[in-house]
């Protein structure tokens, strides 16, 4: 499989290549030359499949033969070393939970997935390679934690300072070994655009080795694919018509379920899911697509001011509104109207939700008062305890801390501050 540039300015490259580094050269983001739909036979027989097997099905097109098939299996096996369970909310609303990795948030699947890859390139090569990646919240503490101990890999992690919770801070900066964290006054848009001139500076890529971490680079965008088969195969006896509301940010996640649906998953629709940061939400409406910096909420994850998978997403529509409209709609909503979410789900469901999984509930709701028949599942992206001091404030009751998060608590903090590009590029020069 050869991937090109979205720039269309750039050589076709490997897969290797485009894990590696994360990039093209003409600092477009990298997408599949083809899309080959599973045959009917596959979806027929997933009830007889386990979720390896499913996901190296769903995959193996995109990679093999560059990682062997056994060794693709090992990869996949070891990213999925935890559950996707669904919880009914009501008979047409139900949550597929995604927290039940070592981090507690959704971005585990694929940064386990991007480590084992960058580690089986890596292996034979002299070279070290730095991952750059800022976050909004929960990439950070996924991609130290995926990447914790690769040999030959070193993580630098930019996080926007008091805007990301106390739990997340901790699962990015307390990890020590080949994991630097950069704590950035600004916003996480700030720590964005400095990871880019990072990776525009010759200065300091004629002397290292950069590849993202982030939904950008196609081993981390990918393997998110997989929950959408997971989900399907638990409801589709039952539920037909079936719809993704996705709380969106970067929109990595929604590409990647656009993308499950170019294989054939059968897939209703798809909604973003947006807090106050709704720049596609307002293009769905209008037909303007207009980034704008930023707005802090209670649901920071999505925090993106200009997503930068939106470009793949337009890719799958083959730029062409009326298709995308097709596939996706959008709703977005206040961190008030979020709040009450929370105490709703908790109320009326006896269901604890983070304030990202609440803004799916409410897209989820929207979209069923135009479309009635269909089953919609929200996917929860990150275990409530990951935002106590929202949660517990809304209902009135104290959460208890899994495992997970316990063993982070107590942990040192360890993190250098910077303020500026400048600042960034000297760290990274001179580490």
């Amino acid at each position: 499989m050869k991937y090109y540039s979205l720039n269309r300015k750039a050589p076709e490259t490997t897969f290797k290549d485009a894990v590696i580094k994360g990039l093209a050269p003409d600092k477009g983001l990298y997408f599949p030359e083809s899309i080959t739909p599973l045959p009917k036979s596959f979806f027929e027989q997933m009830d007889e499949m386990d979720n390896v097997d499913i996901a190296f099905e769903a995959i193996k097109q995109f990679i093999v033969p560059e990682i062997p098939e056994d060794t693709l299996k090992e990869i996949i096996s070891e990213t999925l070393s935890f559950d996707f369970p669904i919880v009914k909310i009501n008979n047409q609303i139900s949550s597929l939970e995604l927290f039940h990795g070592p981090t507690m948030a959704f971005k585990d699947v694929g940064a386990r997935f991007m480590a084992r890859c960058l580690g089986y390139f890596n292996d034979s090569n002299p070279n070290e390679v730095t991952v750059l990646v800022a976050t909004s919240g929960d990439t950070g503490g996924a991609v130290a934690n995926g990447f914790l101990g690769v040999n030959g890999v070193k993580v630098v992690i930019l996080y926007p300072s008091g805007k990301v919770s106390d739990i997340q801070e901790k699962q990015l900066t307390t990890l020590k070994k080949n994991i630097k964290a950069l704590e950035v006054d600004g916003t996480f848009d700030d720590c964005q655009a400095m990871v880019k001139q990072a990776f525009l500076d010759e200065s300091i890529t004629s002397h290292m080795q950069l590849t993202s971490a982030n939904s950008i680079n196609v081993a981390r965008w990918l393997p998110q694919m997989f929950y959408y088969f997971f989900a399907y195969k638990a409801l589709y006896k039952t539920h037909k018509d079936l719809v993704f509301s996705v709380p969106s940010g970067n929109f990595g996640n929604i590409c990647a379920g656009m993308m499950a649906k170019q294989l054939g998953l059968p897939i209703q629709h798809f909604v973003a899911a947006n807090n106050a940061n709704k720049v596609v939400t307002d293009y769905l409406r209008e037909g303007i697509y207009d980034p704008k910096p930023s707005v802090q909420t209670i649901s920071n994850a999505m925090d993106v001011g200009d997503p930068s998978n939106f470009i793949r997403i337009q890719e799958i529509c083959q730029n062409n509104y009326k298709n995308l409209k097709e596939d996706l709609s959008g709703y977005s909503f206040t961190d008030k109207e979020t709040k009450e979410a929370l105490k709703e789900l908790y109320n009326d469901y006896s269901y604890v939700a983070d304030p990202h999984g609440a803004v799916g509930y409410l897209a989820c709701k929207s979209y069923l008062k135009e479309n009635p028949n269909a089953h919609c599942v929200f996917l929860e992206t990150a275990h409530p305890t990951k935002f106590l001091d929202v949660v517990e404030e809304v209902i009135r009751e104290n959460i208890e801390l899994p495992p997970q998060i316990l063993k982070v608590m107590s942990k040192k903090k360890r993190a250098t501050s910077i303020a500026s590009y400048e600042e960034l590029k000297s760290f990274l020069l001179e580490s």
